[in-house]
């Protein structure tokens, strides 16, 4: 009885928020308050079936549950209406819900006054709607419909501002690359239906587990089609354009895109992770491609200026990171990851603008900063001890575990990154901001090191453990990783120095402007772009000029101009 109302819970959840968009939101704009008023209670209704789902979950195991099923041909398995009730979809569900209600409240005030006010409450409730019905469906044609239903009313509030030219070229970017994704997640639910009779995720998983040797090519070519569909849902290096792009849409958009959507990439390697573990060239690509894309997309970050702009390419760093952390096996720590980067992401998103207006204001620094390489090293070696000093006491054996050993070595890195920033400052006070640096310092890593044990003892069997890929990933890859975070962070300490040297100018000109790789998707978005009198193309509208052409006026110049 508890197991099926976990399950129905599930189910009903995002209901009313679709109801709210198909029925209550037709002429939205002509009867805004109720579509805002319903559309707030339906995700306080998603949230608390969440919630409920998860505490009587709690009482019983991991099991799906069928309430509808159409038989589809050419052994394509079934099209079914079932949940899979299992540690990952309810901690995605609580955080979906969670995020979906934060941002309506927050529109309930920021849309206020707004000419299609109503609208955007429309397609904001179907937007979170159709994002949690995919997290709670097992049926992988359930799922595919709903991941392309969310990409396509995501994409009306991202084009909301329509006499806006580049808010809807750059959506029509994404719009391009999310129908790629699509094309190539069908084919591959096409190729595992017909090789494996199941077309439940959980079916799939049980399969994997009896299988043993190398996978069938048919296997193999749908892993390397989804590995591809999650890229282009998670605006990895070099697709990250779009997602720096659509920033004209409004702010909470933004947040809800860059703290919930745009883990459908990562969420989809979670569901199909007891794949991945059997296709090694798969999670290679996967580590090397999240790796490089980690490593430029935070360059690019470090030297931009706009601060919307500048948390987009720390999303399309932090996808890499998560995507890297599926490859090594991790999976785990992505779901931690996942969870604290959206959490972290909504607010810095919500929060912008005041972020601005606190740096319009006068700054007074008693302390004064020096920077020298030598305390760099200090720092690490410092962090370093700490680190796997915190992870011996909670019992990680980091000679077994050579992917948890990389993992350390990337959290030394953040954690002096901490403590260089109390090394750096002398002045009145420096040493006691030193020693609190330090103990929060400590509290940061005890923190990582027990929540990852948490999340991995709660996750149980609905991921594969961290032990699975570990031994079959080459150490020089490993090498690569903890090498490319050591540079990232010298690179952040020199950067200062590096800007004088006329080299290192011209590369800092082209990490401003995304090293030009995204000028051939642009084109590409300019050339099926709506006809609006005059052609809209990168030579035609002074704005989409300005937004192609370099931002800076001459290589040696270092005084960067708005990309607007």
């Amino acid at each position: 009885m508890i197991v099926n109302i976990a399950s129905s819970l599930m189910l009903i959840a995002p209901w009313p928020l679709l109801v709210v968009g198909l029925l209550v939101g037709i002429h939205a704009d002509k009867r805004v308050r109720w579509v805002k008023t319903l559309s707030e209670g339906a995700n306080w209704f998603a949230i608390l079936c969440s919630v409920a789902a998860t505490v009587l979950y709690l009482m019983t195991v991991q099991h799906s549950h069928t309430y509808v099923s159409v038989h589809m041909p050419w052994k394509l398995g079934s099209f079914a209406v079932r949940t899979l009730v299992n540690p990952l979809t309810l901690i995605m569900l609580l955080l979906v819900s969670f995020m979906g209600m934060i941002v309506s409240r927050f529109s309930a005030s920021y849309m206020v006054g707004d000419v299609h006010e109503g609208s955007f409450h429309k397609w904001l409730s179907l937007t979170v709607g159709a994002f949690l019905a995919l997290l709670a469906t097992d049926n992988i044609w359930g799922f595919l419909v709903l991941f392309v239903a969310a990409s396509m009313f995501l994409h009306e509030l991202l084009i909301f501002y329509r006499d806006r030219p580049l808010a809807v070229v750059f959506a029509r970017k994404k719009y391009l690359f999310s129908r790629i994704a699509d094309v190539s997640l069908l084919t591959a639910f096409v190729l595992i239906a017909r090789t494996t009779g199941r077309s439940g995720f959980s079916g799939i998983a049980l399969w994997m587990q009896a299988w043993h040797g190398t996978l069938p090519a048919s296997l193999q070519i749908a892993t390397g089609l989804i590995v591809f569909s999650a890229f282009l849902k998670s605006g990895m290096f070099p697709l990250q354009g779009w997602l720096v792009q659509v920033m004209e849409a409004p702010t909470q958009i933004s947040a809800l895109l860059h703290a919930g959507l745009i883990y459908t990439g990562a969420f989809l390697l979670l569901r199909v992770s007891s794949m991945i573990t059997h296709v090694s060239w798969a999670w290679s690509v996967l580590i090397i491609a999240g790796l490089l894309s980690a490593f430029l997309s935070s360059l690019m970050m470090m030297t931009e200026t706009n601060i919307k702009e500048s948390l987009a390419y720390s999303t399309s760093a932090q996808l890499g990171f998560m995507l890297m952390e599926c490859g090594m096996g991790l999976y785990s720590v992505a779901v931690l990851h996942i969870v604290a980067h959206s959490v972290y992401k909504a607010h810095a998103f919500m929060s912008s603008g005041s972020v601005v207006d606190n740096y319009r204001g006068p700054i007074v620094n008693k302390l004064k900063i020096k920077q020298t390489l030598g305390r760099a090293e200090l720092a690490i070696l410092a962090s370093a001890v700490v680190t796997f000093g915190v992870a011996l006491a909670f019992g990680i054996d980091l000679q077994k575990q050579p992917t948890l050993l990389t993992i350390g070595v990337i959290v030394a890195i953040a954690t002096a990154q901490l403590l260089l920033q109390s090394l750096n400052k002398s002045g009145v006070g420096a040493g006691i901001l030193l020693s609190r640096v330090a103990v929060l310092s400590i509290v940061v890593c005890v923190a990582y090191f027990g929540l990852h044990t948490f999340v991995t003892y709660i996750l149980g069997t609905s991921v594969p453990g961290a032990t699975v890929q570990a031994d079959r990933i080459p150490i020089w890859l490993l090498a690569l990783i903890g090498a490319a975070f050591l540079s990232l962070f010298h690179i952040q300490q020199l950067l200062p120095r590096l800007q004088k040297s006329p080299f290192w100018q011209f590369i800092y000109v082209a990490l401003y402007n995304g090293l030009y790789v995204d000028l051939i998707f642009s084109h590409m978005a300019f050339l099926h772009a709506p006809k609006a009198g005059k052609r809209l193309d990168a030579t035609s509208h002074p704005q989409v000029q300005s937004s192609q052409e370099s931002r800076y006026e001459s290589p040696s110049d270092t005084q960067p101009v708005s990309r607007h």
